[in-house]
């Protein structure tokens, strides 16, 4: 047991270190476009964060340990609002900015929709394409966003050196690998671990797998909250739950010949949980047109419930 948590360790530290490597290649390549923040935070960078889930839980479908790839999938997202958001809006409550509501009603919208999918046990085509509609239409709009704030702001793009795309290029490169490597160690591992400890794949794939593959949010959720950027963190977190939401869990059914059995926990806990973590993101900011320090303490009690329950199963 000892060697699967210590490669189990090591397949976090990898994910998480090749997912800082993309989203510091991933963030310049942004500024130096002069995209706003919100925009890079909820399409770029979420993008880039988004990696080692996708990564993760498409390997562990290809590996026929669809707990693994149904409960990272959403219990990331559970992850995302609960822990990550919740720790955000304790420290830095960020206003609203109402051209950006759309957006959250988007990712309510989005978690609603995977419940509706998935309430027959199972992800299965064609239904699967209709997230994936919605990912590639909210990828398109805000880079649509991005490239009229371009226009308007500057006139044209910034023009890097080549040094300086070389050195972002090696970042990109290095980052994939990692987050490769990495996700293999925590498919393999984490469903050794399982086993080994006799707890159903899901619960590790929603707990560690899914904290785990949430670290690189989480540490552009930190760094965003040091140089006083909430906006950022909040951009980001919203932008990677809906493409969590959305793409994930389709590309999983589509790699495994059109159809993915989920199991009862991602049906009966991961997704009304998510939904309930959602609606309480959501709700305050739409009403009051700012987010809470009191919501995001809700949000850490919720997630605390979530992962308690998880636990029990």
């Amino acid at each position: 047991m000892s060697v699967a948590i210590l490669m189990l360790l090591l397949g976090l530290l990898l994910t998480v270190k090749g997912g800082d490597l993309f989203v510091d290649a991933a963030v310049w390549f942004a500024e130096a476009l002069g995209v706003p923040k919100f925009l890079v935070g909820a399409t770029v960078v979420s993008l880039a964060t988004t990696l080692p889930e996708l990564a993760v839980s498409l390997l562990a479908t290809a590996r026929g340990s669809a707990g693994i790839a149904a409960g990272n999938a959403v219990g990331s997202v559970a992850a995302n609002l609960g822990l990550i958001l919740g720790i955000t809006l304790c420290c830095t409550p960020a206003p609203l900015d109402r051209h950006h509501s759309a957006r959250l009603l988007l990712m309510a919208g989005s978690a609603a929709l995977l419940c509706l999918l998935g309430r027959g046990g199972a992800i299965a085509m064609p239904w699967a394409l209709v997230p994936l509609g919605v990912c590639a239409g909210f990828l398109w709009h805000s880079a649509a966003d991005g490239h009229r704030h371009v226009r308007t702001s500057s006139g044209r793009a910034a023009t890097p050196s080549p040094a300086l795309l070389a050195g972002c290029g090696m970042r990109f490169i290095c980052g994939a690998a990692g987050i490769a490597g990495g996700a293999r160690l925590l498919c393999d591992y984490g469903a050794a671990l399982a086993r080994l400890c006799g707890v159903p794949d899901g619960v590790i794939g929603a707990t560690l797998v899914a904290v785990g593959t949430s670290l690189p949010e989480l540490v552009t959720a930190l760094t965003a909250l040091s140089r006083g950027e909430g906006s950022l963190s909040v951009g980001n977190i919203v932008g990677a739950n809906i493409i969590d939401l959305t793409l994930i869990l389709p590309l999983c059914a589509l790699l495994n010949g059109g159809h993915l059995t989920l199991p009862w926990q991602s049906i009966g806990l991961d997704m009304p949980f998510c939904l309930i973590l959602c609606a309480v993101a959501v709700t305050p900011p739409l009403l009051a047109g700012r987010f809470q320090r009191g919501q995001g303490a809700a949000l850490l009690a919720i997630y605390g419930i979530y992962l308690s329950l998880v636990i029990r199963t």
